[in-house]
């Protein structure tokens, strides 16, 4: 029930709490003033009141003094006593009753407050006569009371007056002072109703500049309101992008498998056509080399599927400069007409890393094959081997400018039309998925002349 009752709103709740402190402050500012005032004027009527009892005789000789001076004597049993009263145009003495003076029989030396019968509200104070005659006097709380009446209506009006003052000025300077946080509120709302599920996403709206201080709280609130939607905008580009990877790769993978199922469909009618054994034979070749060529393709394939699922891979000893002098020596052996070159470490020490040893090769054999099939026979291929990793340079025309930056993407190919050609574009996707899954990196610098692909391991 409170929580229906109470604002929801950030301004209505600071300007009520502004008002409450307001009310609750003159509240007690009011309460002492009041105490105060009541204590200090009756102070004032104790002094009136003992000077009263200092100055008279008894009442047989009059009393003098302000209306309702009041005069009580006690004397060997006998009591009498008088106050002051108006008639007409002159003030008068009357006789007190018998049980106003029953009620000032027992008052003490010190001042007090009594309700005499008929009279009121009295300040009193006994004392004796040098005679040893008890005298008692008093004055009315009547003023005492009306000026602390006054006081406590005036704080009431002055009070209500301030909080609604309050009020009003509290609105005006919360509204004002939480204007920044309604502009972050209404970024963020532009935001909010922006389809974000599908397509390219470009958020454009931002909190301006003026409202990112960070040295306030609103700053502070749009300085961070401006960070998620960068993070947002790049974090749904980069999906965008992985989207079209996807598709693309979808595309391509599905390219790549129909050249050789139709070759292997078109060899297969041949041969059930003629139905010779030497067209049959041909037929099978084909057949066996492009089912070959669908299995090293779904094999890799296989192999990042893997590695994209954070599959580990082994995690053994390596000896990298025997893997690496081997997969040269191998090389030399395939093509011939390449210079191919190794340089060792100076201090002659076998280079070892941890990982998978079969995938390593799998590594530098990708590259190697990439140098000898991508640059003309003569070109010089040097493998230096690095403490923390390879390098594979060589002297070739080098990768086209527009496929530097995406060459370890799956199925980049220099061939931008898609023709059928020895690779299927896959060799330096798996080359950085698996040095990524080894926990390193690969990198790769390219101009006519001068080509170098860095692999370090962790």
């Amino acid at each position: 029930m409170m929580d229906r009752l109470w604002p929801h709103s950030l301004t209505a709740r600071l300007v009520i709490t502004a008002v409450a402190l307001v009310a609750v402050v003159s509240l007690l500012v009011g309460t002492v003033t009041t105490l105060g005032m009541h204590a200090w004027l009756t102070h004032r009527l104790d002094s009136d009141v003992v000077q009263t009892l200092r100055r008279g005789p008894g009442p047989d000789r009059g009393l003098a003094g302000a209306p309702g001076t009041l005069q009580a004597i006690f004397v060997n049993g006998d009591r009498q006593g008088s106050v002051v009263a108006v008639d007409s145009t002159s003030y008068v003495d009357r006789a007190l009753g018998d049980d106003v003076l029953d009620a000032l029989e027992h008052v003490g030396q010190e001042p007090s407050t009594v309700d005499l019968p008929g009279l009121g509200n009295y300040r009193v104070v006994a004392g004796r006569t040098p005679d040893g005659v008890r005298v008692v006097a008093g004055l009315p709380t009547e003023d005492v009371d009306e000026a602390t009446g006054s006081l406590v209506r005036l704080e009431i009006v002055l009070g209500l007056l301030g909080t609604v003052v309050a009020a009003l000025a509290g609105t005006a300077v919360v509204r004002r002072q939480l204007r920044p946080l309604t502009e972050v509120a209404a970024t963020a709302h532009a935001v909010a109703v922006t389809p974000l599920d599908e397509g390219e996403i470009a958020i454009a709206e931002r909190v301006p500049e003026r409202l990112t201080d960070p040295r306030t709280e609103a700053g502070q609130v749009g300085l961070a309101l401006n960070q998620l939607l960068d993070h947002v905008e790049s974090s749904l580009s980069a999906r965008h992008r992985s989207e079209q990877q996807v598709r693309q790769f979808v595309a391509d993978a599905s390219h790549e498998l129909r050249t050789p199922l139709t070759t292997i469909a078109g060899y297969t009618e041949l041969a059930r056509r003629r139905g010779d054994a030497e067209t049959t034979a041909v037929a099978l070749a084909k057949v066996e080399e492009e089912a070959g060529r669908m299995t090293a393709l779904v094999e890799d394939l296989l192999l990042l599927a893997r590695i994209d699922a954070g599959r580990p891979l082994a995690a053994e000893p390596v000896d990298l400069t025997r893997l690496l002098l081997e997969a040269v020596d191998d090389a030399r052996v395939i093509a011939p007409d390449h210079r191919w070159r190794i340089v060792l470490p100076d201090d002659g020490e076998p280079v070892e890393t941890t990982g998978d040893e079969h995938r390593l090769h799998q590594v530098v054999t990708n590259l190697l094959t990439n140098a000898r099939k991508y640059t003309p026979a003569g070109t010089t291929v040097t493998v230096t081997v690095r403490p923390d990793g390879f390098d594979v340079h060589d002297d070739g025309p080098g990768f086209p400018p527009d496929l530097v930056d995406t060459a370890f993407e799956r199925f980049t190919r220099g061939d931008a039309s898609r023709h059928r050609s020895d690779g299927i574009g896959l060799g330096l996707a798996l080359v950085q998925a698996i040095v990524s899954a080894h926990g390193g990196s690969v990198t790769l610098h390219s101009v006519p002349g001068d080509t170098l692909v860095s692999v370090r391991l962790s």
